[in-house]
């Protein structure tokens, strides 16, 4: 009886073992070097190299204010190499994404290289994108690019003379060039049986396997289980879900009110009463978006209001 109560306690261990999620864990949790093995764990992953992190550089998406807490979500560090690396975690549709994505890149670049440096000193960068809104069409759910130079004509590969040590090598563009990995979350629907799949688990459903030997998450399953965070780190974690919900929520009715809107102008053009019905909502929709925070831009381009119009009538 007493081993059948022992089994029974340890299925309801493991039911209950809860992760924190990752976009939450990168905010307050893994900039902390005690937890550096989890992030280094997936850039090991990503990469096909083991990499240590050696400290958390400052980064602009830092912000723990609510009116930030749907920007992006990120984490800047320095390698033992030298090399910088991103990771980004965006929660909602962004406009521009790919252009941010350079900016990003390009600002760490400039950063952290002085006035009167030699180019020799540029940092390479890794930019790792994880979203949890779909972008664009493709069917896989991890992507990653480089930079070769390519002959238009030969079609061989350009390599560059360059002396390091003393030694005058070889090397090629993509060994200085950034490197671009886009992490599509939503797109993730097999069975985790490699390590990226494993990660990509983790990072959908928050499922992290008990014998795991994946790079980073049997740290992952040590230092961010929900119980061992205090009270008070447990109701701020689930404000962040209840508020990532609303905001998911939010984005769906804009989303509905602008197929109603279209179906009904479909069906009765030029009655102005539906017209006017239509303006409404969308109106309504802006109000409520303006009053979560989010910038008039990002609300024209949902609602196809003028920034004008949002900012006059959604006051």
């Amino acid at each position: 009886m007493k081993h059948e109560d022992k089994k029974v306690k340890g299925k309801k261990a493991m039911v209950n073992e809860k992760y924190v999620r990752f976009d939450w864990a990168v905010k307050r949790m893994l900039r902390d070097k005690v937890n550096f093995g989890v992030l280094e764990g997936l850039i090991t992953v990503l990469l096909g190299e083991t990499i240590t992190i050696v400290e958390i550089l400052e980064s602009e998406g830092n912000q723990d204010a609510i009116d930030d807490k749907f920007n992006r979500v990120d984490i800047k560090a320095k390698d033992s190499r030298g090399d910088i690396i991103i990771v980004e975690v965006q929660l909602t549709t962004q406009l521009y994404y790919l252009e941010r994505i350079l900016y990003g890149v390009a600002k760490a670049i400039t950063e952290h290289i002085s006035l009167g440096q030699r180019y020799n000193e540029v940092k390479k960068v890794y930019s790792v994108n994880i979203l949890y809104f779909d972008l664009g069409k493709g069917s896989d759910y991890l992507y990653h690019g480089s930079t070769n130079f390519v002959g238009v004509h030969t079609g061989d590969q350009l390599k560059i003379n360059v002396k390091e040590n003393n030694v005058i090598k070889m090397k090629v563009p993509e060994e200085v060039f950034p490197e671009y990995y886009i992490i599509r979350v939503n797109e993730f629907n097999d069975v985790a049986t490699t390590p990226i799949e494993e990660w990509l688990d983790y990072l959908k459903n928050g499922r992290i396997k008990d014998n795991t030997t994946t790079p980073g998450l049997a740290e992952a399953r040590e230092k961010l289980l929900y119980m061992q965070m205090s009270r008070s780190e447990q109701v701020a974690y689930e404000r962040h879900l209840l508020a990532l919900e609303d905001q998911k929520n939010t984005f769906g009715a804009a989303r509905m009110e602008g197929l109603a809107e279209g179906r009904a102008e479909g069906r009765a053009e030029g009655r102005e009463e539906a017209k006017k019905e239509a303006y409404q909502e969308k109106l309504e929709v802006a109000r409520k978006m303006r009053e979560k925070g989010y910038p008039l831009e990002d609300i024209a381009e949902i609602t196809s209001l003028s920034t004008e119009e949002i900012a006059y009538f959604s006051k």
